[in-house]
């Protein structure tokens, strides 16, 4: 009588461990705490809101810029070395922008600084996607990976939403309670510390096997550039687009109702629901295939900017908020998933990179063009343009549709 043994199936936790995701939260932090970090210490210090958010601004160029180049790097040389080099560079920067700030400097000097910060931004939510994929295809079953990778992406999609929720809460509670440059020097301890810890992880050893001997990727950079994968960068530039949007019409209709520094807390509904729904992705039955749940949450984004865009007391600006929050969340989620499932081979973290960036630029855009609508047209006005965001993420995922069916994801 023979017996036989099934054997146990690892998990993602049990691949990476408890504490890596304890430091890859914790990593996430200081980035999220610095583009509303450096808007409250160029406020005061130079107590110009223009060159505030022209700072701001410079930070997310920085990022969107070099974010790709960073990614291009780990997937060459391993991702060790990029974290450790760019932890320390942001440290510095940010300390110096906080010396910079109160020195009598051209304001050109803070402008460079801001870009430093965010050109050495360390690119811990895409490299933490790119880690844990390779950890799911490379040592699981195959029957396996697309249901794993969809509830990891889950995850790190609500964990992306909380830091960015209390984020820019740390920075207004230490700035107003002790000074505006506190929270900046937080950040540059908690980058040294976490960053350099989620980079010495032993998962940050792991390369992709797909690597040739010299470190160069099998698939040529040119399918970085392929429709199939562009889409989704157009999908994810959008949500971007909605983000930055959102929050500026938000504080400017906020602000017509005398209760402007409550915008915060009204964009909170939103991103609670955001990462709620998020997490829930991971039990969708498969049958709702990935191109039909881009469509569809997209769908009830749209329809919830359209209930925004319409409204005129803070009641209906919240019931908005929190449909919007039904659609956003699985929406990310669905976009990442697509964005791995289409990376060309030892190119995971340029493309996730790519995407996060994406967001990135989107979001500085809103603001930007959102910011100029309301002084101009009003905010009633500003709330027309998260509606022609959410209009470009279904239709990118309109068109993605067909695209899905001739790449089989």
């Amino acid at each position: 009588m023979t017996k036989t043994h099934t054997a146990v199936q690892p998990s993602v936790l049990g691949l990476a461990g408890l504490p890596y995701f304890l430091i890859a939260f914790v990593a996430r932090l200081p980035f999220a705490m610095m583009v509303v970090g450096v808007l409250t210490l160029i406020v005061s210090a130079r107590g110009s809101l223009a060159l505030g958010g022209l700072t701001s601004a410079f930070v997310g160029l920085g990022t969107a810029l070099i974010g790709p180049l960073l990614g291009a790097a780990a997937d060459r040389w391993g991702q060790r070395m990029v974290l450790l080099l760019s932890a320390l560079v942001n440290a510095a920067m940010t300390v110096a922008i906080a010396i910079v700030a109160y020195a009598d400097v051209p304001d050109a000097a803070v402008l460079a600084v801001a870009f430093g910060i965010g050109a050495s931004a360390p690119q811990v939510s895409p490299m933490s996607r790119s880690r844990l994929v390779g950890l799911i295809t490379e040592r699981m079953d195959s029957s396996r990976h697309a249901r794993t990778i969809s509830a990891t992406f889950s995850y790190e999609s609500a964990a992306d939403e909380t830091v960015f929720v209390f984020g820019p809460f740390i920075v207004g509670l230490l700035a107003s309670l002790i000074a505006p440059w506190l929270p900046l020097v937080c950040a540059a301890v908690l980058t040294v510390v976490f960053v350099g810890a989620f980079a010495l992880h032993p998962t940050g050893r792991h390369v992709s096997a797909s690597r040739g001997a010299d470190g160069r990727a099998p698939s040529k950079p040119s399918e970085l550039f392929r429709p199939a994968l562009l889409v989704v960068v157009v999908g994810i530039l959008g949500v971007g687009l909605f983000f930055g949007a959102m929050l500026t019409s938000l504080t400017a209709f906020m602000d017509v109702h005398g209760r402007s520094e409550q915008a915060g807390l009204l964009y909170g509904v939103m991103g609670i629901g955001s990462a709620i729904f998020a997490l829930g992705v991971a039990w969708l039955p498969a049958r709702f295939t990935p191109r039909a749940r881009w469509i569809s949450f997209a769908a009830i984004l749209f329809a919830g900017t359209l209930l925004v865009s319409t409204a005129s007391t803070v009641g209906q600006v919240i019931t908005a908020l929190a449909l919007m929050g039904i659609g956003i969340g699985p929406t990310l989620v669905t976009q990442y998933s697509f964005g791995a499932a289409r990376s060309p081979e030892g190119r995971s973290a340029t493309v996730m990179t790519m995407l996060g960036s994406a967001v990135i630029v989107g979001q500085s855009i809103g603001s930007a063009v959102t910011g100029e609508v309301a002084e101009r047209f009003g905010a009633s006005a500003s709330l027309l343009l998260p509606a022609v965001a959410g209009a470009i993420v279904l239709v990118a995922g309109v068109v993605n549709a067909p695209l899905s069916r001739t790449t089989s994801s």
